[in-house]
Parts: structure tokens; sequence; C-alpha cells
């Protein structure tokens, strides 16, 4: 595929059908996780950013730098960060041969390095002690412009579960990270990759210890990622350790909790942030092979593809928020159940195909910012709103009805209504926010897709 789409048109439905350079695709979503870098920038191939947040962590005698700007703002919100990186490593673990061919590997793994390293960081167990956030909502939120103004003086506010305030979801959600980036990064750095199971345990067993919603105990967070439950982080994590570990302790917990809980008597919409169940079920179906989480596994693709809404176009709508990230979830779970051996393999992924290829322009534009035709030029993101250094950038750039300074290559927006329309503009958050999990599930699908043959 030597050009990124080939359109033919399809006129009874408007619609085009098309072959796209998923390759392409996967690099520069990859590159969207390097603008999202926070702290010391190493080989920074964004020439727009810049070293940011060096003090983050200091309010509390600890190094909080590094990791990841959410979205469009610039708080380190470590619950759905934590999220994004098991979705990756769980795509570099199944489709490692994908990145391999797309020339990708060396940098989808820096990418899960650059995120546990801070996970590493956040990790204070000798303290008590797990961080969740750097940075205020609010306070982030009133500021529009680059991070690297933001005034060295404004130290941000760091924000932590602990053993009295605890956060049993966080915590799993970090276990499981590590564990995932400790079977991806495997022996290309044995001694890394054993760190990262090691402190992976500990934090197994300190969500396990101490239970607790996490956004009861981080309140701020709250405001943006309120999590409802910690059951299916805890029973997910359990599960990943068991597929790292090959350990009978982590088979046992994660079917127990399976029973325990309820699962497999309902299938769970959302596979994203907050929602693990789909996940479990493919893991426990291939760890222990019972037929129950085969059969969980497949109906959870099987509601995606037949029984949930789609849009005219055929985008299979789950959610308002975050449309076509919700919809790359769904493509990359139907890939997982499909490369698990279980259901109609051949409709899974030509389903996934379908909801990957709406994002990068079936109906005619693409969703993914410098991709494609037409693709969004004002996506709502502070530091791509900016003009070149050293041109200031405020609130004046948020309202202008320019596109972008910079151009946010590979970033997956938030998508179309229910009725397909879309709208480009830098102050609908709905249509046109970035963040990390919109992209996560997106980049995974295209790996399962180049790994398929597509």
């Amino acid at each position: 595929m030597k050009t990124s789409l080939i359109l033919v048109a399809i006129s009874t439905l408007g619609l085009v059908s098309a072959q796209f350079d998923y390759n392409l695709a996967l690099k520069k979503s990859i590159l969207f996780y390097e603008a999202q870098r926070s702290g010391k920038l190493t080989n920074n191939r964004i020439d727009w950013r810049g070293d940011t947040f060096l003090n983050d962590g200091s309010d509390v005698g600890i190094d909080l730098s590094g990791g990841y700007f959410d979205a469009g703002d610039h708080v380190k919100f470590g619950f759905p960060f934590a999220h994004s990186m098991i979705f990756l490593a769980w795509g570099m673990i199944d489709y490692r041969s994908a990145y391999q061919a797309a020339g990708e590997l060396d940098n989808g793994l820096a990418a899960l390095r650059w995120g546990a390293d801070w996970i590493l960081k956040a990790t204070k167990l000798d303290q008590g002690k797990v961080y969740g956030q750097a940075g205020n909502g609010g306070e982030d939120h009133a500021y529009w412009g680059r991070p690297e103004d933001w005034p060295a003086s404004q130290v941000r506010p760091s924000y932590a579960i602990t053993t009295s305030q605890p956060g049993t979801d966080l915590a799993a959600n970090y276990a499981s990270a590590l564990a995932a980036a400790s079977v991806a990064i495997g022996s290309s750095d044995a001694t890394y990759s054993a760190n990262l199971l090691s402190v992976a345990r500990q934090l197994y067993d300190f969500a396990k210890t101490y239970r607790g919603i996490y956004s009861n105990s981080i309140s701020d967070a709250g405001a943006y990622y309120r999590a409802y439950a910690y059951e299916d982080e805890l029973t997910f994590a359990a599960a990943m350790l068991a597929l790292a570990t090959n350990e009978q302790t982590y088979k046992t917990d994660a079917a127990n909790f399976w029973n325990q809980f309820g699962y497999g008597t309902f299938v769970q919409t959302f596979f994203d942030w907050d929602n693990k169940m789909a996940g479990i079920a493919v893991l426990l179906s291939r760890i222990l092979g019972d037929q129950k989480y085969k059969t969980s596994a497949q109906a959870h693709c099987d509601f995606w593809m037949n029984s949930e809404r789609r849009t005219p176009k055929g985008l299979v709508f789950i959610n308002e928020w975050g449309s076509l990230r919700h919809a790359s979830n769904a493509a990359f779970g139907c890939l997982l159940v499909a490369d698990s051996g279980i259901g109609n393999a051949a409709a899974y992924k030509a389903f996934a195909k379908q909801q990957i290829d709406y994002a990068l322009g079936s109906t005619g534009r693409s969703f993914v910012v410098g991709y494609g035709n037409n693709p969004p030029v004002k996506c709502h993101h502070r530091g791509a709103s900016c003009p070149d250094v050293p041109a200031p950038c405020g609130w004046n750039e948020y309202n202008s009805p320019n596109p972008n300074g910079q151009i946010l290559e590979g970033a997956l927006v938030g998508g179309p209504d229910i009725n397909d329309n879309y709208n480009d503009a830098r102050d609908d958050y709905r249509s046109n926010e970035v963040a990390l999990d919109y992209n996560a599930g997106f980049q995974s699908a295209l790996a399962g897709l180049i790994n398929a043959g597509y």
C-alpha cells in the first residue's frame, strides 16, 4: 500500500470502501504518544515539544516528573493512563509481528517504557502510598497554552491512595500495566522486565489487601474519571499476572474473583478505562480454557457486532463521549476474541476492519489528525493549538477559527454523534478532544489488522 488510501465510491449508501495504510496509521499513533510525554524529553521526535513539569512531586518530596499528559490538558491522571498502557502492551504482546512489519517495535516499546517508568516512580509502597495523579484538574483547565510555559513557581499538587484511603482499581491497573509491559519488553531488556514484574506483584498485593474505589480517595480525579467499582480491575490484574507468570496463585485468584463477582452472567457494553470484563473473559479463556470464559468473550463481540446501535454510516455507537474510542475498543476486543479461536473469527475481523476504516476515512473524511483525506485540523489540545515559539499562546488561540498551529500527528479525535455528524471545532471537546485512552485500543486494533494481513 503506497498511498494512505484508495477510495472507491459506493453510491447507494454515500459511503466509500477503502484500503488504508495501517502501517502509516500505526506510526502516527505512536507519534501522538510521544507528543503527550511530560518530563525531561529524550530522543524527542516532536519538534514543537520540550521539557515540562520537572518539579512534579516536589510538593511531597519525590520525583513524579515524566509520564504522559492525559488529553488536551496537562494533568497526569493515573487511572486512565494505566489503562492505556495495558491496551498498548497487550497489542504489542499479541501483535508483535505487526510492529516489526511496520518498523515500529522499538518505538512502541519505548512508549511502554516511558509509561512504566512513571508507574515505578509513583509506587511508594514503603510509605504505604501509590500516587495516582499529578496536577489539579481545575487549575489545569483554567490555563490554555503550552505546557512548556507553565510557571515553574506554580508547583502542581500530587495525589495518592494509601492504606487508609485505598484505591484497589488504581493499584490493580498499575499492576496490570507493569505485568503486561514486562511481557511485551521481555528479553529485549530482561533485567528491566523482571523489575516490572516484581513491582507488579507488590501492587497486586496492595490492591487485594486495601480495598476501595480510587476516586473516593482522590476526589479531584472523580470529577473527570470517576470509577464505580474496583472488582473488574482486580480480577483483570490477577488474570494478567497469571499470563505473565503462569503461576497457579494468580489463576486461582482470577477464577475465584470471576465466580465471586458474578461475571459471565451479563455483557459489559463498555471495554474501556473503567470496564475490563471483556478482557478478563479473553485472558481466562486462554489461560484456563473453560467454556464459560469463551462463551462470555464471544457474547461481548457478538453484542457489539450485532446488537449495539449503529450510525447510518456503520459506526458502532456505544457512547457519545469518545464515540470513535469506544468503536475502536470494540474492534480491538473482537480481534482478541477472534485470535483466541473463539466464535466467527472472519466476521469479527471484518467488523474490526469496518470500525477502524471508519476512523481512517471510509465515509470520506479522516478522524485521525495528520492522516488521510480531510483530517481534523482543530482538535481540542492546548499545545497543538499554539503557533511556533516565540509567539505567545493563550485563550486567543483557543477561540481562533484558524487551524491549530501544530499537527498532532496520529491523534484520534472523539468522533461523530449517532447521526454521523462531526464538528471539527476546538471548543467542542465531545467531538474533538484527544486522549491517551482514545488511541490505545485504536493503535492495538491497527496492529491486529496488520497481523491479520489486511
